[in-house]
């Protein structure tokens, strides 16, 4: 991998583009969280294709798909950062999360299951904490056994995030958002139960919420075990493919007022709820979910509330 240019500041988020084999190209970012210092946790968040065949109707990535990524490229997204700032790769770090959700579906490529067996022999990091983040495809379960499998014997003692993205409790919009085959609640609920290990990290349900997408405590309890589930909201970042299909988010920084009204509904089921806002800057560095520079860059223009950074080329 060459990286060829890059987006953002270093003190909160830098997206970085590299240039693989036959011409692709691949994202990867790093980023902090202010006013968290490095030291206390940086994360990594990268690509598993060449583009995504999913189709999110709010996720910019979906405009083209040219492949799969191999495991070394995977892990060549991890290697840069790390390299560039502990050249040594001992990473001092107390929570160096590495995240499978930048652009492309990881269970769509069995080269993940591969790159996160590798990922504790490569790197000296005591504060590793795997993530993937997966709309749970349909055929995708031999994926998700070997998940399994390296959850209980490569992470065995160790912490492991998985993220299901659903986004909402009604399954026609959900659907809609999500257009292609994919598990349903109960399957989620059932896999779920068994990747859980105890005194470890619930498994995460995200909705990035839009005004028209609701979340229903009476459904999720149905389903999902509030001591091995926990509720993540995450605002409808700008994005083209957003604008387009005039998808607006629920979450407004700026106004608080409905979004705690829907997270005391959900404390009052039961359910530990976490909020990711961010900050409003990486909306302009294109580092949020489903902000997509090369996107950007083939639109030539400026996006509202984002991708207004300019972007930087290193050759």
């Amino acid at each position: 991998m060459k990286v060829i240019a890059s987006s953002g500041r270093d003190d909160i988020a830098v997206v970085y583009i590299g240039k693989m084999r036959d011409g692709h190209f691949v994202e990867f970012v790093e980023s902090v969280q202010p006013p968290v210092p490095r030291e206390k946790k940086w994360v990594l968040i990268v690509s598993s294709l060449f583009g995504c065949p999913v189709g999110c109707s709010f996720c910019d990535a979906g405009s083209t798909y040219k492949g799969k990524l191999t495991k070394e490229e995977i892990l060549s997204q991890i290697d840069f950062p790390i390299e560039k700032r502990f050249p040594s790769r001992d990473i001092p770090v107390e929570k160096f999360k590495v995240q499978f959700a930048r652009v492309g579906e990881p269970a769509l490529n069995s080269a993940v299951i591969e790159a996160l067996s590798e990922i504790p022999s490569r790197y000296n990091a005591p504060g590793l904490l795997p993530c993937v983040s997966t709309i749970a495809p349909g055929g995708s379960d031999s994926f998700f056994d070997k998940l399994l499998d390296v959850r209980k014997n490569v992470y065995k003692g160790r912490n492991f995030q998985l993220q299901f993205s659903i986004h909402t409790t009604d399954e026609t919009l959900r659907d809609k958002l999500i257009p292609v085959k994919k598990w349903d609640f109960e399957r989620i609920s059932e896999y779920g139960e068994v990747f859980f290990e105890e005194s470890f990290r619930k498994i995460t349900l995200n909705f990035a919420l839009s005004h028209d997408s609701p979340i229903e405590p009476s459904v999720l309890s149905k389903y999902f075990n509030p001591d091995k589930f926990l509720i993540k909201i995450t605002p409808i970042n700008p994005t083209y493919k957003a604008m387009k299909n005039k998808i607006s988010s629920f979450v407004d920084p700026r106004n608080n007022e409905r979004l705690e009204i829907l997270i005391d509904k959900l404390k009052n089921a039961g359910y530990e709820v976490i909020t990711s806002i961010g900050i409003l800057e990486e909306n302009n560095i294109g580092s949020n979910c489903g902000q997509y520079i090369q996107t950007h860059l083939v639109a030539n223009e400026n996006l509202k509330n984002g991708y207004t950074y300019r972007v930087k080329n290193f050759e």
